[in-house]
């Protein structure tokens, strides 16, 4: 009876921490959105995403589903004044064949219907990164890495200033000339 009662707390333990764990992002996201502004960068990752070195990026590993994540970090961006994203995906994930990643069309679908409202850019995977790695030289980028086993799957959120757009920024460059 005494070894039920310990593994029941055990497993309790673990599957709490586990939840802890997967809720952690949030948080963390709640924390730095405040500090984030223009010219940085959240981005929600799969399994295979590489930790980068620059030493603007900061990695956090999630067990959250992927898609969750992407659907938390645009919630968090809507509710900001000072912030909108530009938001990116990999060209390559289109032609990602269902034979060699069971699983890609549905993913696919759950991310369009994520991203219905949310204008995404598509470019190829490389492009991508060496935006992030240019930014991450100078600005936070902060990187949400989850366990999702699909290639091109990572979704990138470029922050704009939420209050301010590039109109209004060439009509103020025209009246300092």
């Amino acid at each position: 009876m005494k070894t039920k009662i310990i593994t029941t707390c055990l497993l309790l333990s673990l599957m709490t921490s586990a939840l802890s764990a997967a809720d952690n992002w949030r948080e963390k996201l709640q924390q730095e959105l405040p500090l984030l502004g223009h010219r940085n960068w959240i981005v929600v990752a799969d399994a295979a995403y590489p930790w980068q070195t620059a030493p603007g990026i900061e990695t956090i590993y999630v067990t959250a589903d992927q898609l969750e994540v992407v659907k938390g970090v645009i919630a968090e961006l809507a509710k900001t004044k000072h912030v909108k994203p530009t938001i990116y995906t990999d060209a390559e994930m289109k032609f990602v064949a269902e034979k060699n990643s069971p699983g890609i069309g549905a993913y696919r679908d759950g991310l369009q219907k994520i991203l219905t409202n949310q204008p995404a850019k598509v470019l190829p995977h490389e492009q991508i990164i060496g935006k992030l790695d240019e930014a991450g030289k100078t600005f936070k980028v902060l990187l949400i890495k989850t366990s999702l086993t699909k290639p091109y799957t990572s979704v990138f959120f470029q922050l704009e200033c939420g209050y301010w757009n590039a109109d209004s920024e060439a009509e103020l460059r025209r009246a300092m000339k």
